[in-house]
């Protein structure tokens, strides 16, 4: 393994000129200098696409297309990308300056595993902050919920040959993608217990009735090849779950 191995970050955003300078700034600041940064705009409106040209000694390419939607524009970046391991941070979204070097260092220790994940800070609409950390259990991953913190993963880009994003779910594709590759090539996951990026609460997932995240959680199942067995279970395990939740804390 190279010493200091190719990484590539996409960000993905579409009229983002509010949040997105924050965003490539993290990069900037990055302690890890072999960087390969994409960003893909969907067509943005608003003054995004002039941000992305004033940045060009830091985005290494960049597109701007119409899309079908975040999975989709997430598809394009990891075709786009040479790094040997691909994070994706989001354009409302920012990387903590030691990111990319805590997850170099994670890989290098750990070359078996495949994607790399770790803790991230929940930045709410009124400015609280509360970390949710990464689990690492796959009986949760696969009959509770998507326990991997996606603004916090780099995934090794050979799997990116056999996997891609399911362009039809509104905001659980990420989960198919782990539960995929769960099922593929075993618990090939890595945890770091350090936050490494920030999110701001608000997006798709955050939005989504809990009645449409049950069905959504059940379609990412199936679709991943879980029996229906298993998808029922893990609806109810996750409901049951947040029914003890509500009454004992």
């Amino acid at each position: 393994m190279k010493e200091n191995p190719l990484i590539s970050v996409i960000t993905v955003v579409y009229n983002g000129e509010q949040h997105i300078q924050q965003t490539i700034d993290s990069i900037r600041n990055q302690t890890y200098k072999n960087i390969e940064y994409i960003i893909v705009d969907g067509c943005s409106t608003d003054g995004t696409v002039n941000i992305i040209k004033d940045n060009n000694d830091v985005v290494t390419k960049w597109v701007s297309e119409p899309d079908k939607g975040l999975y989709d524009a997430m598809n394009k970046g990891a075709e786009m990308a040479n790094g040997i391991l691909i994070g994706t941070i989001n354009s409302d979204d920012w990387y903590e300056n030691n990111a990319v070097e805590l997850i170099v260092e994670a890989f290098k220790n750990n070359p078996s595993k495949l994607i790399f994940h770790a803790d991230k800070n929940c930045i709410e609409p009124k400015g609280g902050i509360h970390v949710k950390k990464g689990r690492t259990s796959t009986f949760f991953l696969k009959y509770y919920a998507m326990i991997m913190n996606h603004p916090t993963m780099f995934v090794h880009k050979e799997l990116y040959k056999d996997h891609k994003y399911n362009i039809e779910l509104t905001s659980l594709s990420d989960y198919q993608f782990v539960l995929e590759v769960l099922n593929d090539k075993g618990n090939v996951f890595y945890y770091v217990p350090k936050v490494i990026s920030n999110f701001r609460l608000g997006g798709i997932s955050g939005r989504l009735q809990f009645k449409k995240v049950l069905i959504e959680n059940y379609k990412a199942r199936h679709l991943s090849g879980m029996n229906h067995f298993q998808c029922l279970f893990g609806m109810f395990f996750r409901l049951n779950a947040e029914v003890y939740k509500y009454l004992f804390t």
